[in-house]
């Protein structure tokens, strides 16, 4: 008996979310989705079409001998070769549904079907029939129902319900319709074929016009209590409703609908990331509720007005989805008080002044970047607000490289104070020989967090453009290079993220492992620079 305080999710991610262009699920896949889905309680898993395919079938199949937390169900249309491959797929399934479906509108019975109304309606009955008489639970839906006769459809419905059909399926199967006559529609249905206390009603509705959620929503206002959707919205088209969207929208306005689900919502965005990894569809991220913005805010007064309390920018709690909570991503457009409050999660703790200063330099880097990372952040403060403290200031004078079979050489020339210090070093690669020998020469083994370079643009002298990120004692540090030459500008790049890896060292009073802030970090570098030569070249 269906629960009428309750709506209960159908979700067809593993069947038509699988119908969008270029996505190929194999069984492993979609085993593996059920499994996060069931784990997210969702009411109904709609594993496929076992009739269109031995692999569809076999999918069926299996997640039929997996899940047995939630109802497993397979699709099929009124044909009895359909329901009978439907039946025994199901087969192993605990609670098991049959999902019939036939068309009703003019036009597909006209050029689809190539059947008369009397026809489709003989149609209905045999098929819910048949398939009542193979599985205890069944639903029936009349597919493209928006733009059905609505006379006609009632009388089909009221067939369906005779011959054993205990869910009543209404699809905008094109995403024709809209919210308000959607509404009118179910309700009119749901009064007028009047089903008895154990039928529910049903909205499977889809994105094309961008209003699969607000019909699925309104179809709930109406009397319908089981909505269909999939993960992210992923479907043919424009897809279909997405079910992140709809429980949410019934949880975030609960004093509206008054209607409870069985949904752990924690596990709407990890479920999500899995169906995108898996499926290789993007997220877009100005998705709802799921997308990598969803949560983030740039904008000075948004930043102010989150930072004071989140509910004037935030209308769901990123932790109500398992999201981190909000990200606060500072660019030109974030303001003072975003900055400020950055800084303060970073340790610093700047006066008035201070503070002044380091935002007139994070405006114009914001100018130069889109976005401003902690580690900019920190160079900041530690080069520009800090700068009377004592740090330390390499800089890159020259680099030779020798690549031969089985052995990559480098040697690197810094400066530091007018001093000349020079060390070379073997790695696995040139990147990796310069780092080795820079750190020999500084007398320290930072971390190496990240490493990346990209083109700036797709001509062939391009720069390249490095970006280092260190780590140390507990401080972080980013740094950049740029050069035609790639393996220059990733050299620049990791003595830039030293230099400020010292800054932030000094401005913290943070000593880094046992160099000496008035030597060549351990000492060994200079008095060993001849011998560690020759050993990397092999003399």
């Amino acid at each position: 008996m269906f629960d009428q305080n309750r709506v209960y999710f159908f979700d067809t991610t593993l069947r038509d979310g699988e119908q969008a262009a270029g996505v190929n699920l194999n069984v492993a896949e979609k085993l593996q989705i059920a499994k996060q889905l069931e784990k997210m309680r969702m009411d109904v898993i709609e594993a496929g079409f076992p009739a269109s395919s031995p692999g569809d079938f076999s999918c069926v199949q299996a997640i039929s001998r997996e899940i047995k937390k939630v109802t497993v169900c397979g699709l099929a249309r009124t044909k009895e070769g359909d329901i009978r491959a439907a039946a025994q797929a199901l087969a192993p399934a605990e609670n098991p549904r049959l999902h019939v479906f036939l068309a009703t509108s003019p036009i597909h019975m006209e050029y689809k079907l190539n059947m008369t109304p009397e026809e489709v309606m003989a149609e209905c009955r045999s098929g819910v029939s048949l398939a009542r008489s193979l599985v205890s639970e069944v639903e029936f839906s009349a597919e493209d129902a928006s733009r059905s006769d609505v006379e006609f459809l009632i009388k089909v419905f009221k067939i369906a319900v005779e011959s054993g059909a205990t869910i009543l399926n209404i699809p905008d199967t094109v995403g024709y319709a809209l919210p308000e006559e959607f509404q009118k529609l179910c309700r009119t249905i749901i009064g007028e074929v009047n089903a008895p206390d154990n039928v529910i009603y049903s909205v499977h509705t889809h994105n094309d016009l961008g209003l699969a959620t607000a019909n699925s929503l309104a179809g709930v206002r109406a009397g319908v209590r089981q909505v269909e959707g999939t993960i992210n919205g992923m479907g043919e088209r424009g897809g279909n409703a997405a079910i992140e969207e709809v429980v949410m929208g019934l949880k975030t306005r609960s004093e509206h609908y008054k209607l409870q689900t069985n949904i752990d919502t924690k596990r709407l965005y990890p479920v999500s990331r899995l169906v995108s990894r898996l499926s290789g569809v993007f997220v877009p991220p100005n998705k709802a509720v799921v997308g990598a913005n969803a949560f983030a805010h740039e904008a000075g007064v948004h930043q102010h007005g989150v930072l004071i309390n989140r509910e004037t920018y935030e209308i769901i709690k990123a932790e109500d989805v398992g999201c981190t909570p909000a990200v606060m991503v500072l660019g030109k457009h974030s303001g003072r008080h975003a900055f400020k409050d950055r800084l303060e999660s970073m340790g610093y703790n700047l006066d008035d002044i201070q503070l002044t200063k380091a935002f007139e330099i994070f405006k114009k880097l914001c100018d130069e970047k889109k976005e401003a990372t902690d580690a900019d952040i920190e160079a900041i403060v530690a080069d520009e607000v800090f700068s009377a403290k004592p740090e330390f200031r390499y800089q890159l004078k020259e680099y030779t490289v020798f690549v031969g079979p089985g052995m990559t050489t480098a040697t690197i020339v810094l400066t530091r104070d007018d001093v000349e210090l020079k060390d070379a070093a073997t790695g696995n690669g040139p990147v990796d020989a310069a780092y080795s020998a820079i750190k020999r020469i500084i007398g320290i083994d930072p971390k190496l967090e990240s490493f990346s370079i990209k083109a700036t643009s797709e001509r062939s002298n391009a720069l390249g453009e490095a970006q280092v990120v260190l780590s140390m004692n507990g401080l972080k540090a980013q740094g950049n290079g740029a050069s035609t030459d790639v393996i220059k500008a990733s050299v620049r790049a990791y003595v830039n993220a030293v230099n400020r890896l010292y800054s932030v060292a000094a401005v913290k009073d943070v000593k880094l492992g046992n160099g000496n802030v008035n030597g060549n970090g351990n000492g060994n570098g200079a008095k060993n620079n001849g011998r560690a030569m020759a050993a990397a070249m092999g003399k």
